[in-house]
């Protein structure tokens, strides 16, 4: 398994450990900062279906204008969230990462352990030391 992409925010933790995890998996994938490069609105609709989640549950609320625009209303449309996230990228939550295996939002990071082949036997901790992984690279959360 060679096609890894994550949707990746550097100043995210979150999204540093995800991508901690897939190089520690012994892959190098695309990184697409979302920030910089927003994905088109089909790439976000493919990927949030992918991933089993609606709109909704893929927008990010902390640290971005989500009140603001009126997002937490529950009438507010797919095509409003879309226009949203073309205009804000950074209501878009993070990191998504789509493999072989399928999307998904690895929000806890450990989530793309699902997506990814078997890890190699070593360790792996998340920046703050938490550890995720045995010395054998079983799951330990």
């Amino acid at each position: 398994m060679h096609n890894v992409t994550i949707y990746h925010n550097p100043k995210c933790g979150t999204s540093r450990n995800t991508l901690a995890l897939i190089r520690h998996a012994g892959i190098e994938p695309e990184i697409v900062e979302y920030l910089k490069t927003p994905p088109k609105r089909e790439t976000i609709i493919n990927m949030v279906k992918q991933a089993g989640l609606s709109l909704r549950e893929a927008l990010r609320e902390k640290g971005t204008p989500f009140l603001e625009l009126g997002l937490d209303q529950p009438n507010v449309t797919d095509t409003q969230i879309l226009d949203a996230l073309e205009a804000h990228p950074i209501l878009l939550n993070r990191p998504f990462v789509i493999t072989e295996k399928g999307a998904n939002l690895c929000r806890p990071c450990e989530k793309v352990l699902d997506l990814l082949p078997p890890m190699p036997p070593k360790a792996f901790a998340k920046e703050d030391g938490t550890p995720v992984l045995d010395e054998q690279g079983r799951r330990i959360i």
